[in-house]
């Protein structure tokens, strides 16, 4: 299958003819947007001058039934999938019935969910990120198809779209690992101009991607002469017709010529001199001229087919221009879809019930939905195979529900949360597991970028159904990189939920509700609490709740009520906590019997303030207890709200404790105890708070 070249083909003239009229469409875009800067360039944007031929060959390969992620210059390729100019400008110009994101993102940034069209979800700007979200929908595409799920005879596939520059990205080497290990029915189409903004590819790669693409051994490649439709058009059916027949990967690599801007913003004319000479010499459009005229279609008809094109532009930008701009009072919609799951459900605790950990009623909610779910799948370092996860969260579920449904995945934490966007788009829910919350920030990237964005600017189309299990805390001894807490990072990442339970029942009933919910939801797990087994942590354990409980997210829980004779005296508190804290504080508080009641938050966004307010409010004196060190973290933040908005009924500041402000907690257990919190420091600030 490896080709450097490919055998001459004669097309179609009616395709051809379709083909110079897109790219005509394409080109008088681009010129619209150049002799109208003052309008077209309020805001940023790319266009497909110079790759028009490989963008429209790509696009005659798309079939309704498959999946495509896109490339911020594909401007080409929408108009050859059946978008119209006119769609386009609406985003160009940020207008309310941009198709895409109702005026929310840039032009070139499609979300498309519409019959007829192969679905497109949302593109985010970062370059090369798109490879693992078009991964992980491929990986779908094949979960699906081996499970039985996938109905009909079509043979879906993916496009990942992706300029030659953003293929030195790191994740897009995992998108690659993923999918040749896999085996999955992805095309890999890699425009190569050369330029990545003003760095030519001398200075930014070792080697173009096609050779990259070698070290990938199962993964098929092909070259082809981007500036030439035929062969375009010929080495995208191959690699179409590869991936729907044998279901593997394979990439493109098309050379194509830059000819317009880098963007908008960056010009060509401030650093490219000769070489945009150089490039026009393989400008796509005068070929694909010359050859229709060598198919005998006259110059009149050519000159009707540009007419056209350019009258339909001409047309749309005039009504684009006047299309309505976006009700400003809609801007803060869709950052989440709504949650099925609004009602706590089911037996916290049935007759008979046995008390369980919290490691196992994660394991057992885990198994529940995989029973209940055949679109549901669970994958990360460790959880598969033999081990179950390194603290057994997984015991033996590979074991039962096979390998395409539990399995190990390599050493790619941003492959991990990123493929569960492209799993989402299509269908599949994954739960997906971080061994430990201090090897998270190689998935922020795609947590951010391309799960928590992605409801929101795409107007809603396209939420992200994700669970993300992250063992989190200090549990003794575990030392700076297996003991660290992140929420307060996470918390600052908006469109996604973060939960963090205390219990085995809350665990249970809140994993649940997580994989139900059509958002990214990130499950932070105490590993201190998991089997109870820290001195003071015995509640941890509870009875197992049945198979159909369900806990709803942004629930608060007061797991100890303060007696309403200390109430009254003005002898009570209120501590607000979660995790570790709930049984810091329980421990701390049996030396001021009658006077603390314990807020357990459970979720940490979205948080029940309703119940914390009021609970400050009813003691007038509160404190916010975190395992995290305290500088701008969480609880701080969450100090200073109450501060505000309880200042008439406070007899007191309100109170933060945490852990000291270094950079990760020392390995030695002592260190450890100075550092973090502990009954003993909660009691201090107590007693120092009651005595105010």
């Amino acid at each position: 299958m490896v080709k450097d070249s490919l055998e001459a083909v004669k097309l179609d003239v009616d395709l051809l003819k379709k083909a110079y009229q897109l790219m005509i469409t394409a080109k008088t875009l681009a010129d619209t947007y150049e002799e109208n800067k003052a309008i077209c360039s309020k805001y940023v944007h790319s266009t497909s001058r110079g790759h028009e031929a490989i963008q429209l060959a790509a696009a005659f390969q798309l079939q309704p039934y498959d999946y495509a992620s896109l490339y911020y210059r594909d401007d080409a390729m929408l108009l050859g999938i059946g978008l119209q100019p006119y769609e386009l400008m609406l985003q160009l110009m940020a207008k309310a019935d941009d198709p895409f994101s109702g005026g929310r993102t840039y032009y070139g940034h499609p979300s498309l969910k519409r019959e007829g069209f192969p679905i497109i979800p949302h593109q985010s700007s970062a370059t090369g990120m798109q490879a693992i979200p078009a991964t992980g929908m491929a990986h779908a595409i094949s979960y699906l198809e081996g499970q039985g799920l996938l109905q009909g005879e079509e043979k879906p596939v993916a496009l990942c779209s992706i300029g030659d520059g953003a293929v030195t990205e790191g994740e897009v080497s995992e998108a690659f690992q993923m999918a040749v290990l896999k085996g999955l029915p992805i095309v890999y189409l890699v425009q190569d101009n050369d330029w990545g903004i003003s760095a030519t590819g001398k200075e930014m790669r070792a080697m173009d991607s096609y050779e990259f693409a070698a070290g990938f051994k199962g993964m098929e490649r092909l070259r082809v002469n981007g500036s030439d439709f035929e062969e375009s058009y010929e080495g995208m059916r191959v690699a179409f017709e590869y991936a729907r027949k044998v279901r593997r990967p394979i990439l493109v690599h098309a050379k194509v010529p830059l000819l317009g801007h880098h963007t908008s913003g960056v010009r060509r004319e401030w650093y490219r001199g000769d070489n945009l000479q150089q490039h026009a010499v393989n400008d796509p459009i005068p070929q694909m001229r010359q050859t229709l005229l060598d198919a005998e279609v006259s110059e009149d008809e050519i000159e009707a087919l540009e007419q056209e094109a350019k009258d339909t532009v001409a047309q749309d930008y005039k009504r684009a221009l006047e299309a309505p701009a976006p009700d400003p009072a809609t801007y803060d919609q869709h950052e989440f879809a709504p949650t099925p799951v609004t009602e706590e459900k089911g037996e916290r605790r049935p007759v008979g019930a046995e008390k369980v950990t919290m490691v196992d009623a994660a394991l057992h909610a885990v198994d529940d939905i995989l029973k209940t779910y055949p679109e549901a799948l669970f994958y990360g370092q460790d959880v598969g195979g033999e081990l179950g996860g390194v603290f057994r969260e997984a015991a033996l579920l590979a074991k039962k529900y096979g390998d395409a449904r539990v399995f190990n995945t390599p050493i790619q934490e941003a492959y991990i949360v990123g493929s569960t966007a492209g799993m989402s788009a299509v269908g599949a829910k994954a739960i997906v597991e971080i061994q430990f919350a201090d090897y998270i920030w190689p998935g922020i990237n795609q947590l951010v970028e391309e799960l928590s964005k992605s409801c929101y600017l795409s107007n809603g189309q396209f939420p992200v159904q994700s669970l993300i299990r992250v063992p989190i805390g200090a549990y003794g001894g575990g030392g700076p990189y297996h003991s660290g807490s992140i929420e307060s990072t996470l918390l600052n990442i908006r469109g996604i939920k973060v939960v963090f339970p205390s219990n085995a029942a809350d665990m249970k009933g809140l994993m649940k509700a997580a994989f139900l919910d059509p958002n990214p939801v990130v499950m932070l797990e105490h590993k201190g609490i998991y089997w109870s087994k820290v001195p003071g942590t015995e509640d941890a354990k509870t009875f197992e709740p049945d198979a159909d409980y369900i806990l709803p997210l942004g629930k608060a829980s007061i797991v100890q009520q303060a007696d309403e004779q200390e109430l009254r005296m003005g002898n009570s508190m209120a501590v607000i906590t979660y995790g570790m804290g709930v049984y810091w504080a329980k421990a701390a508080s049996k030396q001021y019997p009658g006077s603390v009641e314990i807020v357990d938050l459970r979720t940490l966004n979205p948080l029940d303030y309703e119940t914390v307010k009021a609970s400050v409010e009813r003691h007038g004196k509160a404190l916010v207890l975190t395992e995290e060190p305290l500088m701008n973290s969480f609880a701080e933040s969450l100090a200073g709200r109450l501060s505000k908005d309880c200042f008439q009924k406070l007899d007191a500041p309100v109170y933060t404790l945490g852990a000291a402000n270094l950079p990760a907690i020392p390995l030695n257990v002592d260190l450890e105890k100075m550092m973090l919190p502990n009954p003993d420091k909660v009691a201090a600030a107590m007693e120092d708070l009651l005595n105010y």
